[in-house]
């Protein structure tokens, strides 16, 4: 028999947690030293090895004690519940982890999270998920769909979504210099050259979806991150001088 220390020393199980086993009966030791000090047995070792694998598994105290001491337990069944139980626990993670990702990037665009900009991405978060795929459904043909996975998430970190995320922050920095000017001009610019090259040859679902972007209503619905009215009218209008300045440098070219 060896010691609790010496349990303790090649377990790297404390000597505390230890004598807590043995107060609620989980793993007693074999026998004790005149000295009143815990003695433990290769059995004792090995039902601790168990012990120590199923609380990995995520097993609680209380049930690894009942598994342990029916000899009939029906493992396969508990298994099977254990199974259940992590995959929902990593649905839930995956989900708190996208709600962290909207939350930062959020930052991002607005420069700062404040509680107004919280509580939308709490209402976008209590959106059913259902409701959103049957407004998608009821607004998107089949095959416009498709083109809807092609769209930048908030609670996504791809380089796809980190640049439209990048440039919406952008234009907000600089709502004061106008529809015209070279910076918010730029930044129209290169949002231009992500559209065409996601959706060009779409122009019909790319107008279905900015009359969706600006409803508020219809926007929250689908799930899209909110963006503010003077925000949307301010891409409007630049996006309206970018395509004329085109339209004009393609009419000189056509001249020359």
């Amino acid at each position: 028999m060896i010691s609790i220390k010496e349990v303790s020393r090649q377990t790297g199980i404390t000597v505390r947690t230890l004598r807590y086993y043995d107060q609620i009966g989980l793993l007693a030791p074999s026998g004790k030293t005149p000295g009143n000090h815990r003695l433990y047995r290769e059995e004792e070792l090995m039902k601790l090895q168990q012990i120590q694998f199923l609380k990995k598994l995520g097993f609680s105290l209380q049930e690894i004690a009942e598994m342990l001491a029916d000899r009939e337990w029906n493992w396969a069944t508990s298994l099977q519940k254990q199974l259940l139980f992590v995959v929902q626990e990593q649905e839930k993670l995956k989900q708190m982890e996208a709600a962290l990702r909207g939350l930062l990037n959020s930052m991002a665009v607005e420069g700062e999270t404040s509680w107004p900009v919280i509580q939308n991405l709490i209402r976008l978060s209590e959106n059913p998920p259902a409701l959103r795929q049957a407004f998608r459904k009821q607004m998107f043909e089949e095959h416009e769909r498709e083109l809807l996975e092609l769209l930048p998430n908030m609670n996504r970190d791809d380089p796809d979504s980190l640049e439209w995320i990048a440039l919406l922050g952008q234009l907000k920095q600089n709502m004061n210099e106008g529809p015209g000017s070279p910076e918010v001009q730029r930044i129209i610019g290169r949002m231009d050259e992500k559209r065409i090259a996601d959706f060009d040859g779409e122009e019909a679902f790319v107008e279905k979806l900015w009359e969706i972007r600006k409803s508020a209503d219809q926007s929250e619905r689908m799930g899209l991150y909110p963006i503010e009215e003077e925000v949307l009218e301010l891409l409007e209008e630049a996006f309206a001088i970018y395509t004329a300045g085109k339209a004009g440098q393609t009419s000189e070219r056509g001249e020359r």
